[in-house]
């Protein structure tokens, strides 16, 4: 096995499930798409808490995580009542960022409704971007073995 299969064996990831509530939905019935960073920022919470990679971490060690890249692609439509579930995996990348893929999958029979893709980057609590892995990041990527 190759360092890069070993890598690939290591992902980290986690599911939320999202409760579609009738504010969230237009008048087709379908969920709105300025709804879906929501439900993809209640996943990143879910996985920082798994994996001790939360918002507060990052901000107690002295750094902002941004978002500077957010898309997704809709498959199906999400429609009011759904219970749909939202899987994000960690994408390890050597750079100073975080990078998380998204799926959202129907709970009751597992189809793909969406994916989607976002990239934090640091900052220090000046504002300025931070082009080096904080340490406590470094320390992270080692634990988790995604270095």
């Amino acid at each position: 096995m190759t360092q890069r299969d070993d890598k690939m064996k290591e992902r980290l990831s986690a599911s939320k499930r999202i409760d579609i509530r009738f504010s969230e939905v237009d008048s087709m019935n379908i969920v709105w798409h300025g709804s879906y960073p929501l439900y993809f920022e209640d996943a990143r919470e879910a996985f920082g808490q798994k994996y001790g990679l939360g918002y507060m971490t990052i901000f107690s060690n002295g750094y902002y995580a941004p978002l500077v890249e957010l898309s997704f692609k809709y498959k199906k439509p999400i429609v009011y009542e759904m219970t749909p579930t939202v899987v994000i995996t960690y994408v390890p990348t050597e750079s100073a960022k975080i990078v998380f893929d998204y799926e959202i999958v129907d709970s009751n029979d597992g189809t793909l409704l969406a994916t989607g893709r976002s990239v934090q980057v640091f900052m220090d609590r000046d504002y300025s971007l931070v082009w080096e892995n904080p340490e406590f990041y470094r320390k992270w990527k080692e634990e988790w073995k995604v270095l």
